[in-house]
């Protein structure tokens, strides 16, 4: 148990901090099933636009280091393969 008051307040701060970061790794989790339905699907358009808003989401996580900027590349890349394979069967 925290004892003085700024371990108090960082215990407080942490709470929070977890909160949002969780929300922030749930929403990216939320967009990727949408895309996988999209994919899976065989909408390539579908797919493309959920790609782009799963690109932005996760620029954002990582910017605000909830994310590690090179697990955010890493999760884009093999996106963006996946895409690019549904595109090329369709193709």
């Amino acid at each position: 148990m925290a004892h003085s008051l700024s371990a108090k307040k960082r215990v407080k701060q942490n709470a929070k901090r977890r909160t949002i970061n969780r929300a922030r790794k749930s929403q990216v989790k939320t967009q990727i099933k949408h895309f996988e339905t999209a994919s899976s699907g065989g909408d390539i358009e579908a797919a493309s636009e959920q790609y782009q808003l799963i690109v932005r989401k996760l620029d954002k996580t990582a910017a605000t280091s909830t994310m590690h900027k090179r697990t955010a590349a890493r999760k884009k890349s093999r996106l963006a393969r996946r895409l690019n394979s549904l595109k090329a069967k369709k193709g």
